[in-house]
């Protein structure tokens, strides 16, 4: 009776309002479309993500290394972001929504989801290498600086504190993510942005790729920190990451549109 009198009332005869349900077609759309991307667009978008979020760890170190205010510093990381928002660049992490919705929905493979997955997490670190090299370079001036945000991270074994960053982490940018595809504002999609980087380098999530960044320019600048380190940390960081952004975000989005899921899954594919 109670969904009887919801039709009536809303704007649609859906199972959900109308709000969710052009949220939720909009999602499966732009995930459809991330899966079926040719090998090399997804790796131009991937290393160009690379670039865009130096950009905001340039911002945070700038900020970082003049006042010593993670919190600041994190706001104005939201920089990075907001360039990965409006350059159409992507990073591995705002991968897990759409494209994993539109899996679900039968509108791609798990194949294809794997091949986004993997050359996206590949283009962001090598164009996250990149950019930090280039930025060592230009202002060696922030080398302790650097040094000493790396430490934060790859000094921390796996432990219960540094799976709930991870996790923490990994739903944060997938909320991002959510939140800017539930709105056609443009301020409103940089407003979610800004929120999401503020949260994420503020308050010193575990970000597989922010993080990653950091430490690569520590290990340029000099400091006592390998590779084989890094690749300890990433390695759990990754996992969770995944788990927290899936889990947290994804699932429960999905059952909260599970009528719209099983329409997609029992229509025709086009």
């Amino acid at each position: 009776m109670s969904e009887k009198r919801r039709r009536e009332l809303g704007d649609n005869d859906a199972p959900i309002e109308q709000e969710l349900q052009e949220t939720f077609d909009g999602t499966i759309e732009r995930g459809a479309e991330r899966l079926h991307r040719a090998f090399r667009h997804i790796a131009l978008t991937g290393f160009f993500g690379g670039l865009d979020i130096g950009l905001g760890v340039m911002a945070y170190l700038a900020v970082l290394h003049e006042t010593g205010e993670h919190l600041l510093a994190g706001l104005a990381f939201s920089v990075g972001l907001v360039a990965l928002l409006l350059g159409q660049s992507e990073l591995f992490t705002e991968n897990f929504l759409m494209p994993v919705a539109a899996l679900v929905a039968r509108q791609g493979t798990l194949l294809q989801l794997v091949k986004l997955w993997g050359v996206t997490l590949v283009g962001n670190l090598a164009g996250g290498w990149l950019i930090m090299w280039i930025i060592t370079t230009a202002f060696p001036q922030w080398a302790p600086t650097l040094v000493e945000a790396a430490h934060q991270y790859v000094d921390v074994p796996i432990s219960l504190p540094a799976i709930a960053l991870a996790l923490l982490g990994g739903s944060t940018i997938t909320l991002m993510t959510g939140m800017q595809q539930g709105t056609t504002s443009d301020v409103a999609k940089i407003v979610a942005t800004v929120i999401a980087g503020f949260l994420l380098a503020g308050l010193g999530l575990f970000h597989s790729i922010l993080d990653s960044l950091l430490i690569f320019g520590a290990i340029q600048s000099g400091a006592d920190i390998s590779y084989l380190q890094w690749l300890g940390w990433f390695g759990y960081t990754l996992l969770f990451n995944i788990v927290g952004g899936l889990a947290l975000v994804t699932a429960l989005r999905l059952v909260r549109t599970k009528e719209l899921v099983e329409e997609q899954r029992a229509s025709p594919k086009k």
